[in-house]
């Protein structure tokens, strides 16, 4: 008798289990969508929505095929799964992303075409699976690139300009003035708890994952699929707090990974901070950057922790940038234990005169840049890195420790102080492997570089002060210092092995204040 109710018991769980799963998933296809792409499936997918929105949330499901679909709004507590095999194919035509809705453009605040898929004010919400999510974008990339000012204006333009009189502009308003301004593929605005993970996605219209003023966002093992194509950005999260990216696969027509925090006026007037973000065990190929932070930063960035990641094929690597009237600072950098292979240009960028601007005095349009730390990092580039501050506001309190690169030209450092070089092994070509302007309080230790060209010193200081030279290892050269210009002063110079070195300092004039090379050097 025991066994007997026993065996009702579980089989009773097992049925209430199965109709508990069953009615918390919501297949498209009973909602009325086609898998063969035969009819537009928006309606559909809406009714499936508000159907497990209805009972507090469920997972609405794709099985297998090809949905032809506009935009997809989610709900607080909704799950999309994407099976594998599915695939949603974005409508290109624009119609269908009306009405706009508010959202975020370049870090300007909007009301714009709705993005592919959109939450606003949404807790709990995924989309998931190992299907493919499609945007055919090309007919967005083309309109904008073949769009001259003098044509007539669409009538979207006109819907644009009605909807957003009031808006606050950034200092250069030209884009928004244009009034057509392509849709992220998946925007998520003010959400909580978001998660995106093992899909596919391919021919972004405009940026592609794209999270503003969200909190507790994870990206995981996505691969994101849109070379050759204008402004497809990969992963911004922006304005965000609590964010977690993680084993993707990106080649993208622009940035791969960009952080940002709303651009000038708008993004000092929101306030609302980049912050607590981890980057970790990513491979990015084609892209202008692997990871990126700014331009539109006004709301600043902070505690960003990028690790174990592969860049090949990427324009530049690490790129930071920013320009006067930003405002905002970005600080608490970390990066570590990546591999760049292949970089067409930059290995590090700091670079706070992104755009070309006169020296002004210090306010709230003053960005800064400090506290960045960059360590075990290899690989091959074209340059090793740029960083350039502000005459009115140095780059500040920047590392660079156990670096290996092979290059054509070497680190270039102007505007700069408190600035530290530990264990970085250099191999350039044609320029010296490190170069300071107006650079205060560098410190070079353990320094090993390969010069082919005895026509380039190792080291080339203008204006600089408050060097300190130590424990360096350099192979065959002529020159291992080069002072350049007048200003040049409070220099130590001790232990290092300089090699077959011809001449370990070499200076255009003897009017210099405090310049102390010992003779441990050897």
């Amino acid at each position: 008798m025991k066994m007997k109710w026993s065996f009702l018991f579980s089989a009773c769980l097992v049925l209430v289990t199965n109709l508990v799963s069953a009615q918390s998933f919501y297949n498209v296809i009973s909602y009325g969508a086609k898998n063969d792409s035969s009819i537009i499936a928006t309606k559909a997918i809406a009714k499936a929505i508000a159907a497990a929105s209805k009972a507090g949330g469920g997972t609405v499901y794709f099985p297998a095929g090809k949905y032809l679909t506009g935009p997809i709004h989610l709900k607080s507590n909704i799950t999309i799964f994407i099976d594998a095999g599915a695939e949603l194919h974005f409508s290109d035509n624009f119609d269908n992303y009306l009405p706009m809705v508010p959202s975020r453009y370049e870090g300007v605040d909007v009301t714009s075409f709705s993005p592919l898929f959109y939450a606003y004010g949404a807790e709990n919400i995924s989309i998931t699976g190992r299907g493919i999510i499609d945007g055919h974008g090309k007919k967005w990339w083309d309109f904008v690139e073949g769009y001259k000012k003098d044509q007539p204006r669409s009538k979207w333009q006109f819907q644009f300009d009605s909807l957003n009189k009031n808006i606050l502009l950034p200092d250069d308003p030209a884009q928004m003035k244009r009034g057509f301004l392509r849709p992220p593929f998946i925007q998520t605005m003010y959400c909580k708890n978001v998660l995106i993970e093992g899909i596919s996605i391919r021919n972004s219209p405009f940026w592609t994952v794209n999270p503003e003023f969200c909190e507790n966002v994870t990206v995981h093992a996505v691969t994101i699929n849109n070379p050759h194509s204008p402004n497809t950005d990969g992963i911004n999260p922006e304005s965000c707090k609590y964010v977690h990216i993680s084993n993707c696969h990106i080649s993208v027509g622009d940035d791969c990974i960009t952080i940002k925090s709303g651009k000038d006026i708008p993004g000092r007037t929101k306030q609302m901070p980049a912050e607590d973000y981890t980057i970790t065990n990513c491979t990015m190929l084609s892209g202008h950057g692997g990871v990126v932070i700014g331009s539109e930063m006004s709301g600043d960035v902070r505690r960003i922790a990028i690790s174990n990641c592969i860049f090949d094929g990427t324009d530049k690597g690490i790129r930071i940038k920013t320009t006067r009237g930003r405002g905002g600072v970005v600080e608490d950098i970390r990066v570590s234990n990546i591999v760049m292979n292949n970089i067409k240009d930059i290995a590090f960028v700091m670079d706070m005169q992104y755009s070309k601007t006169k020296e002004e005095p210090l306010s709230e349009r003053t960005p800064r840049f400090r506290n960045i730390h960059i360590s075990n990092v290899s690989g091959n580039a074209k340059q090793a890195a740029y960083v350039n501050g502000l005459e009115e506001m140095p780059v500040s309190d920047i590392s660079f420790h156990n670096i290996d690169l092979i290059t054509e030209e070497g680190f270039v450092l102007k505007n700069a102080k408190n600035i530290a070089f530990h264990q970085v092994q250099i191999s350039s070509k044609n320029s010296p492997p490190i170069s300071a302007l107006a650079v205060t309080n560098l410190e070079l230790d353990g320094i090993k570089a390969q010069i082919t060209n005895l026509s380039l010193p190792v080291l080339r200081f203008q204006n600089a002060s408050q060097v300190f030279i130590h424990g360096c290892n350099i192979i065959g050269t002529g020159d291992f210092i080069q002072l350049k210009g007048t200003e040049n002063k409070e220099m130590l110079i001790k232990d290092n092995y300089l090699r077959k070195t011809v001449n370990p300092l070499k200076k255009e004039t003897d009017n210099l204040n405090n310049i102390i090379l010992e003779e441990s050097n050897r």
